[in-house]
């Protein structure tokens, strides 16, 4: 979702990571909720409703349109939430919460995105909301068994 009109998202996480980039010049905002961290397939052409769905093309899209917007890159502040363990990850080497947070992080430093917060990890959910046409965002950590 980007919107520059007064407008507040909500969401909740678990292993998902919510990224939010707002433009201070241009009041304008963006937020997107990915469950898994990439899909390769996408880059060669994927279902464009696909997109939201992977860390990786949802942030690519959402800066895509921020900068058709007439948003620069250098004026873009991003802040990460989520990636919650919120599953037994034993026997893996990183839980998709883990692998989510570590896509989100490395492609805005990739797209030079400053990320001005991060709240990651751990074993709680979170709920977020986001003011679209001020880029703050509210964080309330849920009880263990508050997201599934």
């Amino acid at each position: 979702m980007v919107s520059s009109e007064p407008m507040l998202v909500t969401t909740l996480l678990g292993s998902c990571v919510a990224v939010t980039i707002f433009n201070y010049r241009l009041r304008l905002g963006a937020i997107c909720h990915a469950q898994l961290p990439c899909n390769g397939q996408l880059a060669g052409g994927g279902q464009h409703d696909e997109h939201g769905k992977y860390v990786d093309s949802a942030i690519r899209e959402m800066l895509e349109r921020l900068l058709h917007r007439g948003a620069l890159r250098g004026e873009l502040e991003a802040k990460v939430f989520g990636g919650s363990d919120m599953f037994d990850a034993r026997g893996r080497l990183r839980s998709v919460g883990k692998q989510n947070s570590e896509m989100a992080l490395r492609i805005l430093a990739h797209e030079s995105v400053r990320v001005a917060k991060q709240d990651l990890g751990g074993e709680r959910g979170r709920k977020i909301i986001f003011h679209a046409h001020t880029g703050e965002v509210f964080l309330k950590r849920l009880r263990k068994s508050g997201v599934c």
